[in-house]
């Protein structure tokens, strides 16, 4: 998203929407779901499982009904929201238990594509790479065991492709922090990969 984005106001009919729904007529809440689900269910549906899309986007529209009176207008509304949709999908990450997918589960193409997914010198490559079929699964697997402050900050960045600014500004913290934590989300998963190609999944090296 270009930052230039985040200079150009709400449009006056949703800034107007948005006040008459404060206002009282709540029932008006359907046209901003109306207007934005898709939004919505784009972002949700690149971080939670496909079986929580629709729950989680759920989530994101109560939220931004309760903090409606928060926004200011001088921001697009669909940015505005993105970060709340990605803020919801981080808690869903804060709360959730690691899966148990074991290590033997993953196969030969599998094994191939971690191959592939390591010799990427760059972030293009890697997410060239996390297109092929393998990857959308051993992604899963291998995602499923960093933090969710590394999940969504290699997600955002490194699969992507928002800047370091851009995801800073949709997860609300500072740009330092972000990065710092994609440096180390982007380690954390290369070793999780090593390991388990090597047979070593949780990194005991045993």
């Amino acid at each position: 998203m270009d930052d230039r984005d985040r200079t150009r106001k709400a449009p006056a009919d949703e800034r107007t929407l948005i006040r008459r729904i404060l206002r009282g007529e709540i029932e008006l809440y359907g046209e901003i779901i109306t207007r934005h689900q898709r939004h919505v269910a784009r972002i949700v549906a690149r971080h939670v499982p496909a079986d929580r899309t629709e729950e989680t986007a759920h989530d994101v529209f109560v939220r931004v009904y309760l903090r409606l009176a928060q926004f200011s207008g001088e921001v697009p509304f669909e940015h505005w929201l993105s970060g709340i949709a990605v803020c919801t999908c981080y808690d869903f990450w804060r709360v959730r238990n690691r899966e148990a997918w074991p290590v033997s589960a993953l196969t030969a193409e599998h094994h191939r594509w971690m191959d592939q997914a390591l010799a990427a010198e760059s972030d293009d490559e890697f997410r060239e790479q996390a297109r092929r079929r393998e990857a959308i699964e051993v992604l899963d697997w291998a995602l499923a065991r960093l933090s969710a402050e590394n999940r969504m900050v290699l997600t955002l960045v490194h699969l992507d492709g928002y800047s370091m600014q851009e995801a800073a500004h949709l997860l609300g913290w500072t740009t330092v922090n972000v990065k710092v934590r994609a440096h180390r989300a982007r380690r954390a998963l290369r070793k999780i990969l090593e390991d388990s190609h090597r047979g070593d999944p949780d990194g005991t090296g045993r």
